[in-house]
């Protein structure tokens, strides 16, 4: 069976809400994300306890630092044993190496599994206008893809990126690249806070290879029976 393709976003700012959410999900069919908001919250037990439970984990902390500080963040969570972390592309090369380089030694020093090692490109939340606001003077696909070639090139695994990017960057870096994207809502829901979204059978289709997807699920009155409706989406090639 192939690893579900759906990422819950657990968004929450306290953990006993994040615990009551993934007690009524199943670690089989969905991998849970960890941003700064529970992090803060909470603490690495936390994330230890959903890893015991079953779960795998992406630690999505957008590390960006100098590389040493980003290096040591990076071994922290690996030892943590997360399915996933990522730094943010934009930190620059010799950023993305000493990350890269970190979460190899220490999986191979400590016994976890390798984490999938990602870089952020361009947040979803922004447009064409906040880039230029920041002084890039280029469209979210064409700065994601910058971004993207510079993480491909540190040997990363993949980027996480808008699903309107998925299609360009599949056909740049091939199979093998792993394409994170939140801004998923299903047919109907709300865009909220993001700028560039799409339905979870257009990000599939698009060459999206996980879907973020938080709100539409844990503020579902049944949050196992909404995430059984996406798969199932996904699985037929629906719009769910």
């Amino acid at each position: 069976m192939p690893d579900p393709r759906v990422i819950v976003a657990l968004d929450f700012d306290d953990s006993l809400s994040a615990f009551a959410l993934a007690s009524r999900l199943d670690p089989a069919k969905c991998a849970v994300k960890v941003g700064k908001e529970l992090f803060t919250a909470s603490d690495a037990g936390f994330v230890r306890e959903l890893v015991r439970r079953g779960f795998r984990v992406f630690l999505d902390l957008k590390f960006h630092d100098i590389p040493n500080t980003v290096a040591r963040a990076c071994a922290v969570a690996t030892r943590l044993g997360v399915w996933m972390l990522n730094v943010h592309a934009s930190g620059g090369p010799a950023m993305m190496a000493a990350a890269r380089d970190a979460v190899a030694h220490t999986a191979a020093e400590s016994g976890p599994p390798r984490p999938l090692l990602i870089a952020v490109t361009v947040l979803t939340s922004l447009t064409a206008d906040d880039l230029a606001a920041t002084g890039v003077d280029s469209t979210p696909e064409e700065q994601a893809l910058r971004l993207a070639r510079l993480a491909h090139a540190q040997g990363l695994d993949g980027v996480v990126c808008s699903a309107h990017e998925a299609a360009r960057l599949r056909r740049a870096f091939g199979a093998g690249f792993t394409l994170v994207t939140p801004g998923i809502r299903p047919e109907g829901a709300a865009a909220q806070d993001q700028a560039r979204v799409m339905t979870p059978r257009e990000a599939v289709a698009a060459g999206a290879d996980y879907l973020v997807i938080g709100r539409p699920i844990t503020a579902a009155p049944d949050p196992l029976a909404a995430l059984d409706a996406i798969n199932a989406s996904i699985a037929r090639g629906g719009s769910a």
